[in-house]
């Protein structure tokens, strides 16, 4: 939850630390000496830091700062800028459960997740760290014997970063990461409500040994920051990942001056259990990948169709799950689940379950806020299963981001693969079967970027590359060894000796 600085809660909470931004190696404050207040999603009463609420001016200086610095970073050999994402891997494990913490407070995940994203961005750093001696470019043979071809990777200049605040501090550095390593310079606009962990980033890149002006930060609103990421035409590449909306509308903005755009966006990630399945394997995967985080990924499964021969024995499978879970206070080594992320976030859960009971869904667990006991002073929310989902209803095509699963009743696996594929979204999927035949049929046919046999659709490894098709992405993957294709320009050189 954000909420505007005044001089009241200045005197109320007057020893809440105040964060600055980060431009040219140095902690400065924006121009428009304002800031905004980001607070503990399980506890509103507690605000974690004050951050600058950056102005056009700001970003406009951090831009003209990373562009004076590209000039010396992009001369430095790629191995050598690989050594600072090296260096970076040990301090990560050595703040590990600082970083969990941190993020636990902030995003109100569990701990348990928390630490979970740690051990990822640790194992993303060390992709990413060799991928520095494997900017490769390719030679091939000339028609002419006189002469010799090749191709090569240079870095685009000043890009500029807008990271979510579910995954804050993986997200985040694994678009750094790979930016920098390319030669590029970067200007980074974290989400507000996850401004702290951000900090955290950058005095690590900065212990690290990233040179002053090549990684920028600037906190603030996203339609202050993002309206200027979109226009201003020195930068030359934008990622984002967020909602489908905002990444369709920058990249409109960024194309039309030249620039290069990648954006992850939304999904409304199909799950398919046939009779053939491990009953016990699928409803765990689904309840992962459905439940866990408060249902705040992007690959989340929010679909799961299954025939009517087992219809509603999954159903109860799913609801018994559901009401299984703890949901407490993140930083409860007992808790399933903690908060969501902020009061906005609550409302929209809240606002879809109504649509969904609204439209003739049935709703079989879950759907309220949680306000027993301390939970009174958060944002928590009940896993919630609906049954008797149809594919006209708004909770089967609007993405909720929340720990909503509707469960759809098909005649056949013909059927529910037509049914996964009706969406305008294509992030990841799954299915669960023991059928080789149809689960390869179901890899050929499904419309996702990422996919999965037996497994929860948020699986995911870092040293693969990650994206979806249809409105769920724009521009190349992310991660793996693909990494690197947005973040250079090729250059083909003909050389006549």
């Amino acid at each position: 939850m954000v909420s505007a600085y005044n001089s009241k809660a200045n005197n109320q909470t007057s020893k809440v630390p105040v964060y600055k931004n980060y431009i040219n190696g140095e902690w400065v404050s924006s121009k428009t000496n304002e800031l905004y207040d980001s607070v503990n999603p399980a506890n509103s009463a507690e605000v974690l830091g004050r951050f600058q609420k950056s102005s056009v001016e700001d970003v406009r200086e951090a831009i003209a700062v990373a562009k004076k610095a590209f000039q010396k970073w992009s001369k430095v050999s790629a191995p050598e800028r690989g050594d600072v994402i090296f260096r970076l891997i040990n301090l990560l494990e050595e703040n590990k459960e600082m970083l969990a913490v941190i993020i636990t407070k902030e995003v109100g995940k569990a701990i348990r997740e928390s630490r979970g994203e740690v051990t990822k961005t640790i194992q993303a750093m060390k992709q990413f760290s060799g991928e520095a001696t494997r900017l490769a470019g390719e030679t091939l043979p000339s028609y002419n014997d006189n002469i010799f071809a090749y191709t090569v990777r240079e870095p685009l200049g000043v890009v500029g970063i807008i990271a979510p605040y579910n995954f804050p501090l993986g997200i985040g550095i694994w678009k750094i990461a790979p930016a920098i390593i390319a030669g590029n310079t970067v200007v980074f606009k974290p989400a507000s409500t996850t401004s702290l962990i951000s900090i955290k980033i950058i005095e690590l890149l900065e212990k690290a040994g990233v040179p002053a002006g090549v990684v920028n930060m600037v906190t603030g609103s996203g339609a202050v920051i993002g309206k200027e990421f979109g226009e201003n035409k020195e930068l030359k590449a934008v990622s984002f990942t967020g909602s489908t909306d905002v990444g369709a509308a920058l990249g409109k903005a960024v194309a039309q001056h030249g620039g290069k755009m990648q954006a992850e966006m939304g999904g409304k990630n199909p799950a398919i259990i046939l009779e053939d399945a491990d009953l016990d394997l699928a409803i765990d995967s689904v309840v992962t990948s459905g439940f866990f985080d408060n249902g705040q990924r992007c690959t989340g499964t929010s679909r799961l169709i299954v025939p009517k021969t087992i219809y509603r024995q999954v159903v109860d499978r799913l609801v018994e799950k559901a009401e299984s879970f703890v949901v407490q206070n993140g930083l409860s080594e007992e808790a399933t689940n903690g908060a969501i992320i902020d009061e906005n976030q609550l409302n929209t859960y809240l606002k879809y379950v109504q649509t969904a009971i609204d439209e003739g869904a049935t709703l079989e667990t879950g759907g309220k806020r949680l306000v027993q006991g301390d939970l009174k002073n958060g944002f928590f929310v009940a896993p919630t299963v609906f049954s008797n989902v149809h594919s006209n209803m708004t909770i089967a095509k609007e993405e909720i981001f929340g720990p909503v699963i509707g469960v759809f009743e098909v005649e056949n696996y013909e059927d529910a693969i037509a049914l996964a594929n009706d969406t305008e979204f294509g992030l990841s999927s799954t299915i669960y079967t023991n059928d080789l035949k149809k689960a390869f049929h179901f890899v050929r046919n499904i419309q996702s970027g990422v996919t999965h046999v037996n497994l929860p659709s948020t699986y995911f490894e870092n040293h693969y590359p990650f994206g979806g098709k249809k409105e769920s992405s724009i521009g190349p993957r992310e991660q793996g060894s693909t990494a690197l294709d947005f973040w250079t320009d090729l250059k083909t050189v003909y050389m006549r000796p």
